[in-house]
């Protein structure tokens, strides 16, 4: 059998013709990055590093060759078509001392509400976090009624509640680190994880 060493952002598709071979095909990455694949059996090892490159396995030879995406597409439509929506995350910014939203998060909230619907079964993540100013206590009670509140708001959209988890971070895991009392205003945020 193969070793295979897969990096978190690598989708590769495999397919298992009986036993008598098999299919490599490296998908491209959902964000644009270089991936790569590597399979290795007896006969040697095989590095896949480009979209579209592939290999066929076969038990008396391996070959290489370059697929295209409509080849990908017509040989492996049922495959790609079971395969579930890549999950996705949005940051959303508060004004100072309170759970009111920029104008710019607000903007996003609205494309966030667009997607949930789009997913027949989302499962929502929303952590609440703050920046340094004020206490520990204090900002614990703010993350998690942040996150409290962009549940509500999910929840008036139609997003039925036992979807939407809300959690609060208070100011312990900041994207700027800071000293304390040092108002940031990208730790003044809630993350939204769809899956």
């Amino acid at each position: 059998m193969s070793n295979f060493k897969l990096p978190v952002c690598l989708l590769a598709l495999l397919l298992l013709a009986g036993c008598a071979s098999e299919r490599v095909v490296l998908l491209p990455s959902a964000d644009g990055k270089a991936s790569a694949v590597i399979i290795r059996d007896a006969k040697g090892e095989v590095v896949l590093n480009q979209p579209y490159a592939a290999t066929v396995r076969r038990i008396d030879a391996n070959s290489t060759y370059q697929a295209s995406p409509e080849e990908v597409k017509a040989r492996f439509a049922d495959a790609l078509a079971a395969q579930p929506v890549r999950p996705s995350s949005y940051v959303l910014y508060f004004e100072p001392g309170g759970n009111v939203l920029t104008a710019e998060s607000q903007v996003v909230l609205s494309r966030i509400s667009q997607e949930i619907t789009e997913r027949a079964a989302a499962e929502i993540m929303v952590i609440g976090h703050t920046d340094r100013v004020g206490s520990a206590d204090s900002n614990d009670a703010l993350s998690k009624k942040r996150a409290e509140a962009m549940r509500e708001v999910l929840i008036e959209t139609g997003v039925a509640a036992d979807k939407i988890e809300a959690v609060g971070r208070g100011e312990r895991d900041p994207l700027i680190p800071t000293e304390d009392n040092v108002a940031e205003a990208k730790n003044r945020r809630v993350e939204i994880n769809l899956r």
